[in-house]
């Protein structure tokens, strides 16, 4: 049975299928096209097919019998492996960790170690050749194991969680494949001296143990327990790796309350007080592990370097002291942090923009464009220092200086004995032991002005321009460092009007930077406390991040938000555009719905599910199974297989009227471990006489979706969406009358390029005006039309990539950098909307 109404669901070869000849009636709807937005995403390097994850409950006959047969030892059990598998993922992440902070560590200090000996015995042209090489073995190394084993592992991952616990499942990101690369990859390429971190990366490998570990094993192996059968869903699984992205943070900076944090406020989408219970023991069990793994190297037993990590800062004197006249320092820091954020991050737009040209055009590429960022990384490492002067040790330095052997403030480089290159101090070190440095109070005079001026331009520039590359990399050490740089610089300048420590500077100038670039403010507030165990700084990092925040928003949307736009990830945002409000949800449900009966012949199963790849299906009852057509429910794709897999089928249109308990088992229905392991229809071998028996769907069909009438309007109907975090929304009509379904909504109907593309009139409305300026977004969507097509494969188009950014929001913020159209003509569009008065330029 077939219904003319609109394809239902996400996968980019959803094809339109025939409408059955027999048992079908049709409905006319308007608009009549087909939703073929976002239906591919950037995972990685690669473009990939993505679908949405199902957390909606499904309310069946055999679901609802097997809760009800659940003893309290099994309701016990279930509680137990949910704290247990956060433990879990908390010891393994915290040692994930610490083994990659000491294996960057041993690695980079031996290099840096061997090239400082060689300058030390004036052989300066073998001592760059030594560390050129190593620094491109180790960058070629980490691109090649990510582009010809695991494309997903490029990046720090963030965006690929956070379009994840959003609901969109892209293949490949949480596999065990990619956590292997993951590790390794980072580890290779943080020693290569690339201006990258790992703090996202492992978020990304936190995700990934409590993805794999929420897989219950692998029944191709047959390592696999029925008590994992409880975690076979998204639901539970979306709980996991909301767990294991806090781990990652928390394992990254030793932060377990900023790690809790910042799974609440930068990936996580929906949040309850269960899962707020769960995340911070995961981070607390990563806490108390790093402290265990620290205090063993704390004996020597972890070579020559490793110490554990960046872990604790201790940056100002224990009787930090700040007064009202030191506020207006502190707030040009905030204002300045958010406008270099802002330009960071539109920067770190265009730069990817070129790397996914570069790319695109195959793995040679990639490679190469590794190769060539490595070795420009390396000259600028070890040329610029040649820039500074050379300063004469302190008398009263803490530590030896010059610094021969081992990290810290004072490298002689070049120098002469009894002097050091401050420049060299800040590069010829791990970023960790730089921002350490950075950090350090009572060092206001061992750093030239002009040293710091040149490292934060290098360090700003290369962090946007080593970031992009086809190896596991992160923002956030680099975000870090840039703005320690530049807080250090603004102490500097301001000395003479505050009497704040130039180390103290350095900690808000990181909190403005990271304020304004990735625009969180509670999670880096908490995080930047614990990293510098200092309570007294609270006050002013919550001014700087409030301040830097508010002034980048003018500018430019956050930088993870950014890349997951970039990447072409159908986001559902917290907001609802003003267009949505004017229209409902009948006028965006579009193409061919496919409809089954309660009971259905397996034939015309078998048919939709191959001509079609719709993952959701209502199921409307008829006389004389009901007294009127009704909608019965919905039934899911993975359970038609699993119900024609079983063969359970009558020979006539009746009720089965066997036991389902007896037949089948909740496990049955349970989710495989990753998105390409599920079965096929294709795989399934029917005879033509089990063509042409029934199945009874009842007692399979969710007999309780979520449902809206076609009359709400669609701003509505997106909160409810994202809220309840559906995959599917019927929506059904007005009037009795009709058919009792006309359609339904999926994360695709909520998308812009898919809304702006069935109704173009709203491009015109004086709401975007307003928004927009005199900004021509007909013209900015044919220009980014034009980008995609040289991006991406001929045979993918620009609207199924999704690259078109979403809601008109990013368009707002980022029209202030492009000709007349700049701040002053916002202000002068907010006053004209109060005063209602027209502006000279407006038509």
């Amino acid at each position: 049975m077939a219904i003319k109404g609109r394809r239902d669901d996400d996968n980019n070869n959803d094809m339109e299928a025939p409408l059955l000849a027999s048992d079908s009636f049709v409905v006319d709807l308007r608009p009549t096209y087909s939703n073929t937005t976002s239906q591919v995403a950037l995972v990685g390097a690669e473009v990939c097919p993505i679908e949405s994850l199902d957390y909606e409950l499904v309310e069946n006959d055999l679901f609802k019998q097997d809760w009800r047969s659940r003893s309290r030892a099994r309701i016990f059990q279930y509680v137990v492996l949910k704290w247990a598998f956060c433990f879990l993922i908390g010891v393994l992440a915290g040692g994930t960790g610490f083994l990659t902070n000491l294996a960057i560590e041993n690695v980079a200090g031996a290099k840096f170690v061997v090239t400082s000996n060689m300058m030390l015995a004036k052989r300066y042209e073998l001592a760059f050749a030594v560390f050129a090489a190593s620094n491109f073995v180790l960058t070629m190394f980490a691109a090649g194991i990510t582009v010809f084993f695991a494309p997903e592992a490029a990046g720090s991952g963030i965006p690929e969680v956070k379009a994840y616990l959003n609901g969109v499942d892209a293949p490949g990101i949480f596999s065990l494949r990619t956590l292997v690369v993951k590790v390794i990859g980072t580890i290779a390429a943080v020693s290569s001296s690339l201006h990258i971190g790992k703090a996202g990366p492992l978020v990304h490998t936190g995700a990934c143990i409590a993805s794999i570990l929420g897989q219950g094993g692998s029944r191709r192996h047959r390592l696999t327990c029925k008590w994992f059968r409880y975690f076979k869903n998204d639901r539970d699984r979306r709980d996991l790796v909301t767990c294991g992205a806090g781990a990652g943070i928390a394992a990254a900076f030793r932060a377990p309350v900023g790690g809790v944090l910042f799974a609440l406020e930068a990936v996580s989408s929906w949040w309850r007080i269960s899962l707020l219970w769960r995340a911070f023991f995961t981070t607390a069990v990563v806490a108390v592990v790093l402290r265990a793994l620290i205090d063993v190297c704390k004996s020597g037993k972890c070579g020559l370097f490793g110490k554990g990590g960046l872990i604790m800062f201790d940056v100002t004197s224990e009787n930090t002291a700040y007064h009202f006249g030191d506020l207006p320092p502190v707030i040009i820091l905030g204002v300045i942090g958010g406008i270099l954020g802002s330009l960071y991050n539109f920067l770190l737009d265009k730069a990817l923009r070129l790397y996914t040209r570069i790319n695109e055009k195959g793995k040679v590429y990639k490679l190469l464009l590794a190769a060539t960022l490595s070795i420009c990384t390396s000259c600028c490492i070890f040329c610029l220092p040649w820039l500074a002067t050379c300063k004469p040790c302190p008398a009263d330095a803490a530590e030896a200086c010059p610094s021969i052997g081992r990290s810290g403030n004072f490298k002689k480089y070049q120098c002469l004995p009894g002097h050091y290159n401050d420049l060299a101090s800040l590069f010829f070190n791990t970023n960790d032991d730089t921002i350490r440095n950075l950090y350090s109070a009572g060092t206001d005079d061992v750093f030239q002005p002009s040293s710091i001026i040149t490292f934060f331009i290098a360090s700003y520039f290369l962090g946007i321009l080593s970031y992009g590359i086809a190896a596991p990399s992160g923002l956030f050490v680099p975000v870090i460092l840039t703005g320690a740089t530049y807080g250090r610089l603004i102490g500097m300048l301001m000395g003479s009007y505050s009497n704040l420590d130039h180390g103290l500077f350095a900690v808000l100038g990181s909190a403005s930077l990271l304020g304004g670039s990735m625009r969180i403010t509670v999670s880096v507030c908490i995080m930047l406390l614990e990293l510098t165990d200092n309570l007294l700084l609270l006050p002013l990092v919550m001014l700087v991040l409030l301040i830097s925040k508010t002034v980048a928003d003018v500018f430019t949307e956050n930088v993870y938000d950014l890349l997951v736009k970039l990447k072409g990830f159908p986001y559902l945002e917290t907001h609802a555009e003003p267009y949505m409000r004017q229209l409902t949800v009948a006028d965006v449900v579009t193409g061919p719905l496919q409809v089954f009966y309660g009971v259905e012949k397996v034939g015309n199963i078998v048919h939709v599910l191959r001509t079609t790849g719709h993952n959701g299906f209502p199921v409307v009852d008829e006389p004389p199974f009901s007294d009127s057509s009704v909608l019965y429910g919905l039934i899911l794709r993975a359970h038609l297989i699993v119900l024609l897999k079983k063969k359970e089928f009558v020979h006539s249109r009746t009720l089965s009227g066997f036991d389902t308990s007896k037949q089948f088992c909740a496990d049955d229905f349970g989710k495989r471990g990753s998105m390409g392991n599920n079965e096929s229809i294709e795989d399934l071998k029917l005879s033509e006489e089990e063509m042409e028996m029934y199945v009874d769907l009842h007692p399979f069909t969710n007999t309780s979706p979520y449902t809206v009438v076609e009359t709400m309007s669609l701003a509505k109907a997106l909160i409810l969406f994202r809220e309840v975090g559906l995959r599917h929304l019927l929506v059904i009509p007005k009037s009795t009358s009709r058919a009792p379904v006309v359609g339904i909504l999926t994360r695709h109907d909520f998308m812009p390029e898919h809304i702006l593309g069935l109704h173009p009139f709203l491009s015109k409305k004086r709401w975007q005006r307003l928004r927009l300026g005199n900004f021509d977004f007909t013209k900015s969507t044919l220009s980014r039309t034009n980008t995609l097509s040289s991006i991406l494969p001929r045979d993918l188009n620009l609207v199924a990539s999704g690259y078109i950014l979403s809601g008109l929001e990013r368009t707002q913020r980022t029209f202030l950098f492009k000709g007349r159209s700049s701040i002053f003509f916002l202000i002068a569009s907010l006053c004209r909307n109060i005063w209602n008065t027209p502006l000279k330029n407006e038509k």
